[in-house]
């Protein structure tokens, strides 16, 4: 099929948003995360409609701008969801849960990967993946369950978004250029907390001056797109640092739910993520080749080996971040639950991996059926987790009363 840049670019968008909102749908009715179906889609249409047509999408420069501009987005609505307050009053237990979550899949990570003849670069890069947790998917899942208002929600969606911030910094540690020094970790990690103190500091006070003047304008949209620009403005910056862009984007996410239009932003740029977002997650499923998880290929039985030490790793080390929770009367096997999903997170590491080759395609596809896999079972193992807490509390009233 020959058609013009322009032409071939909306067919290509086209594609990609029927199969995302079906295979979205078909997820969400099965009790899962829409974002599986949307990764589902983009592995579908890679190998039916874009191979019968011989298209290669993952190269295509028009989608890969809007998903990027997806993940910007992405990271600037978690950052408006974020209240930075709450995340102080939850105090020792969420950041301990996050530092525990952090520095064990990293480090086991590392060593794995080194174990299993990896680069030093993409062993630490694999590490730094596994720190993740979508505080998306847990919050969705808490919230199907009514357990948002509950200790445990708090510090595991408190410890979730420190665990992010921590990723972001060894994200942009990993992809600095050069080797990866003492010097290049320690001068990226105060460029990246700097920036984003320094994004705060500024940000929360000049923020409200500008959406005043925004608020005066009679230009149709105005506010959506001052919040748009501030968004796009941060992550250009954090560019121009040698930082990840979404980077930028959340930082500029965690400012603007300081001020007194956050809920009308949120409000104006979901419709903009919902459009956007899921041509992201459609990319990631595009570019996993499914010929690297054929079990009968003797090449490719070292890399589902991986795959599947990995998973065990990315489970059992984010269960013992239950461990740092030193609240009484908090179950820590759901707060160990709680932080097991990668989710976007994850899947935004693996993308930047591939596209900067600090990865290759066939280690891009393990991170991402690792992502796939911890989000699948995290749903109804948080079910059971609640009910075994729950049983255990019983015992602990009963055992003080008697």
């Amino acid at each position: 099929m020959e058609l013009e840049p322009i032409t071939q670019a909306i067919f290509y968008i086209i594609v990609i948003l029927v199969f995302a909102k079906a295979f979205g749908e078909l997820a969400e009715r099965v009790g899962q995360p829409p974002v599986l179906g949307e990764l589902v889609a983009g592995v579908l249409v890679a190998s039916t409609v874009f191979r019968y047509l011989n298209v290669e999408a993952a190269e295509n420069q028009p989608l890969l701008l809007l998903a990027e501009l997806g993940v910007i987005l992405l990271l600037f609505e978690i950052g408006l969801e974020s209240d930075l307050e709450e995340f102080l009053r939850v105090g020792p237990s969420a950041l301990l849960v996050a530092m525990v979550g952090v520095a064990g899949p990293f480090a086991v990570g590392y060593f794995v990967s080194i174990w299993f003849g990896l680069a030093t670069k993409v062993a630490v890069y694999i590490g730094a993946t596994l720190t993740a947790t979508s505080v998306g998917i847990t919050a969705r899942t808490l919230s199907d369950l009514r357990r948002l208002g509950t200790a445990e929600a708090k510090i595991i969606l408190g410890a979730a978004v420190i665990d992010d911030v921590l990723g972001l910094i060894i994200l942009a540690v990993v992809t600095g250029a050069g080797a990866i020094t003492a010097w290049q970790i320690s001068k990226t990690t105060l460029l990246a907390i700097g920036f984003l103190l320094g994004a705060i500091v500024v940000g929360v006070p000049v923020a409200p001056h500008i959406f005043r003047i925004a608020r005066r304008l009679r230009t149709r949209g105005i506010l959506t797109i001052s919040a748009f620009l501030f968004c796009l403005t941060l992550a250009y910056i954090a560019h121009e640092l040698r930082l990840a862009t979404i980077v930028g984007a959340f930082a500029a996410g965690l400012v603007l739910a300081r001020t007194e239009d956050q809920a009308h932003i949120q409000d104006r740029i979901k419709p903009v993520a919902d459009i956007l977002v899921p041509i992201f997650f459609v990319m990631v499923g595009i570019r996993v080749d499914l010929s690297i998880f054929n079990p009968f290929n003797l090449e490719t039985r070292g890399i589902l080996a991986l795959m599947g030490v990995l998973v065990a790793v990315a489970v059992i080390m984010k269960l013992f971040a239950g461990l740092g929770v030193v609240q009484r009367k908090v179950s820590r096997i759901v707060v160990g639950v709680g932080m097991i999903p990668r989710g976007e997170v994850g899947l935004i590491f693996a993308t930047i991996g591939l596209t900067r080759h600090v990865i290759t395609p066939g280690e891009y596809a393990v991170i991402v059926a690792v992502v796939v896999i911890t989000t699948f079972i995290t749903p109804p193992l948080l079910k059971l987790a609640f009910r075994a807490g729950g049983r255990e509390a019983a015992k602990q009233v009963g055992s003080s009363e008697s």
